[in-house]
């Protein structure tokens, strides 16, 4: 599974905001708990409905959007 399939957008959740897989968990929450200091660790006991590799794709999607704005300009 490619990461970014963990990744789903979609506009009856969170105002479709990106989200980590079903949940209502969005990206920029978990990109807010690793900038905060919260370590992989604590969010996973934190939200037991995460796998490590939600964290991992929160992080590929944030570059790939990077990726994208800086190519735009």
């Amino acid at each position: 599974m490619d990461l970014l399939d963990r990744i789903r957008i979609d506009p009856a959740r969170r105002s479709g905001k990106p989200c980590i897989r079903d949940t209502r968990i969005a990206v920029y929450d978990v990109l807010d708990y690793l900038a905060s200091g919260m370590s992989e660790t604590e969010i996973l006991n934190d939200f037991p409905e995460l796998q490590p590799d939600d964290l991992r794709a929160s992080l590929v999607f944030a570059a790939e959007r990077e990726r994208r704005l800086l190519g735009a300009a």
